[in-house]
């Protein structure tokens, strides 16, 4: 599996490309961790890797999306986006996830990631504005790798996504990444309408046929505006998923990704052990994309260090979900999560001024969280790079 898949990227990835990759990536990422270990030993809250939501412009209109779609908004002020990234590199990070809405819809992007070509870039996108003209420019930056969105097949996806011929548009921006030799990844947020289409060896197998190199799994939380809860997976359907994912992974010439289990199948939240966080376009801090409330703001003049390293917020948080969870909060228990917040004074960084009204109705649904139904990595290679390393693996040893 191991031979198969690292003679795959070096015949189908860009020579530049997979040197960005193996250095920016690989080993300055391999020393953000061990720094924000000794970090941690100390007990300071930076963390290791961002992300940012740099635009809350979109083109598509998914359920279950927390974004508040904005198409008239100009994105993130570039120069706050600037002091994320250079306070980051100061600690020693310089992995950085770019999410929106949808990032190609940001104006400055391209610049933006030029500036800082000692940096690597995941760019969370539905595909549908990849075009080979923008996949060509992506190869010459050399540093950022496509993470391509597939909620299904052909109907499943444009009920998904609110539009029409979605997959077919989508599966051209993965045509237009592969031939064009990136390090490319699909993305799947799995819920009870795609499950069988998406949960299958024959769906990992068009993956690898399409010339994909990474899958991330993600579970569906039903947050947002439209939270569409009756398409939350049951407890059954995660520890599907969960051995799904560690069955497949012996065999498979293509990295199976998830951010939900340790190397022993423990369930953790990459928030809660401080390994990211997320900044949404306005410059609110938040704990993590789908939970839309912060409690400080960042500027172009910020001393985002400083201001972290205080915050109650992230703080208290932090405390809170560890004591209450290992896993999801949001799916485990929204009514704890929403006491946390107002002990925090936080404030609802959503723009629809409706998060904590959203918050109070939700109910508890089945999370990764599963105590006594462990499922470790049968894959050496899995539990060294969970222990060790990260890019969606973990970082968690």
């Amino acid at each position: 599996m191991i031979f198969s898949l690292g003679s795959r990227i070096l015949r189908t990835v860009d020579l530049k490309l997979l040197w960005k990759l193996g250095y920016n990536l690989g080993f300055k990422g391999m020393k953000a961790v061990a720094k924000h270990k000794k970090r941690l030993k100390k007990g300071e809250l930076y963390p290791a890797f961002m992300m940012i939501s740099v635009t809350d412009n979109c083109n598509l209109n998914c359920q279950g999306c927390w974004v508040t779609i904005n198409n008239t908004s100009k994105g993130m002020d570039v120069e706050t986006l600037e002091n994320i990234i250079t306070s980051s590199k100061e600690k020693g990070s310089y992995f950085f996830g770019l999410l929106g809405g949808e990032p190609l819809m940001y104006p400055q992007l391209f610049e933006v990631i030029e500036r800082h070509s000692d940096c690597y870039f995941q760019m969370f996108t539905n595909g549908t504005l990849l075009t080979d003209e923008v996949a060509q420019r992506l190869r010459k930056l050399g540093n950022v790798s496509p993470l391509i969105s597939v909620e299904g097949l052909q109907d499943v996806s444009d009920i998904r996504r609110g539009a029409k011929n979605v997959y077919g548009r989508t599966m051209t921006g993965i045509e237009s990444s592969i031939n064009n030799k990136l390090f490319t990844g699909v993305a799947t947020s799995v819920c009870k309408s795609n499950f069988k289409d998406l949960v299958s060896e024959e769906f990992v197998n068009s993956c690898i046929k399409k010339g994909i190199h990474y899958l991330w799994y993600y579970i569906y939380r039903p947050v947002g505006e439209r939270p569409t809860t009756e398409l939350a997976l049951s407890e059954e359907e995660i520890l599907e998923l969960r051995q799904f994912m560690v069955d497949i992974r012996v065999k498979a010439p293509l990295m199976i990704i998830d951010t939900y289990w340790d190397e022993k199948g423990n369930a953790l939240c990459p928030g809660a052990i401080g390994l990211s966080h997320h900044i949404n376009p306005y410059g609110d801090i938040e704990f993590c994309p789908p939970i839309q409330f912060a409690g400080e703001k960042i500027e172009a003049d910020t001393n985002i260090p400083e201001l972290i390293e205080n915050s109650k917020y992230i703080s208290g948080l932090r405390n809170g979900i560890t004591d209450c969870t290992q896993g999801c909060i949001l799916l485990d228990a929204p009514d704890q999560l929403h006491t946390m917040l107002k002990e925090a004074d936080a404030y609802d960084s959503s723009k629809r001024s409706k998060a904590f009204e959203e918050l109070q109705k939700m109910k508890p649904c089945a999370g990764h969280h599963i105590p006594g139904k462990e499922i470790p990595e049968k894959s050496w290679v899995y539990r060294f790079a969970k222990k060790y390393s990260f890019f969606g693996f973990g970082a968690y040893g």
